[in-house]
């Protein structure tokens, strides 16, 4: 009883009264200020700061025109191989000569292009209808080069003309010449079928792959043509590869589809 009367008495005390009360340890009021300060910088990014959503898919480089597979049109033995890959061929210009039943025939392009693959040698015997090369549809070695990017139809809705791309390039590591940059031109809302792409591409089994997970959706990407590199494109470093660019090369695309401020997401 007589601690409880001591402590009445204190409380009770007129000098105690006047004493300021305090509120808040300094370091409570540290701890208070950077959270205060955290909140407020939370709330200017969430306003004015943006996130990016991609989208990617696999790409092939190629001229715009596409390719196509040269068959032959007789059954026969091959003679003679009169192309080798990576030639520029005028359109009827012959490729193989093959020895047939009726003599000898010349398989020759459809149309004027660049020789991409050869899938035939002499000696080998050909039915009706087999491929025997892939030929591009560009006669004109300073074409432009395009990216295909075959975007899985459950994605293919949010990509839209003008959004930007950058390709990862399966002959330029990233991490050594960086991305090459590029801005879609077109999207097809109609997903293509394996013959299509083939026939586009001319590489029955590339399109094979392509279409192993569904038909996609293709998206033409216009590359950034620059005049201070060696590729003649645009790339995230200051000079990207030390060479040109072939077409037919496989990349990787990421379609930069929305940038979303933060905020957007807590409004209906």
């Amino acid at each position: 009883m007589q601690f409880r009367q001591q402590a009445l008495d204190k409380l009770r005390s007129p000098e105690d009264l006047e004493l300021p009360a305090r509120l808040a340890r300094p370091q409570g009021r540290l701890v208070l200020s950077v959270t205060l300060a955290v909140m407020a910088a939370a709330s200017v990014w969430a306003v004015t700061g943006s996130v990016v959503t991609t989208v990617s898919a696999p790409a092939v480089l190629s001229h715009g025109q596409g390719g196509y597979v040269l068959q032959s049109p007789v059954t026969g033995q091959v003679t003679e191989v009169l192309a080798e890959e990576g030639d520029r061929l005028a359109a009827r210009a012959p490729v193989l000569r093959v020895r047939a039943v009726e003599g000898d025939v010349l398989v020759r392009t459809v149309e004027a292009g660049r020789v991409t693959a050869l899938a035939v040698d002499v000696g080998a015997v050909l039915r009706t209808g087999a491929d025997v090369a892939a030929v591009e549809k560009a006669a004109d070695a300073d074409a432009p080069l395009y990216a295909t990017v075959y975007v899985p139809v459950g994605e293919a809705a949010e990509v839209r003309e003008g959004d930007r791309v950058d390709l990862t390039v399966q002959t330029a590591p990233a991490s050594r010449y960086g991305v090459l940059r590029g801005e879609v031109r077109s999207v097809e809302r109609r997903p293509q079928s394996a013959r299509r792409i083939a026939s586009f591409l001319g590489d029955s089994q590339l399109a094979g792959r392509l279409t192993e997970d569904g038909a996609p959706v293709a998206v033409t990407v216009a590359l950034v043509r620059s005049s201070s590199t060696r590729s003649g494109y645009a790339w995230s470093t200051e000079d990207g590869p030390p060479f040109r660019l072939d077409s037919m090369t496989q990349a990787t695309a990421s379609v930069r589809v929305a940038d979303q401020h933060p905020v957007d997401w807590l409004l209906p």
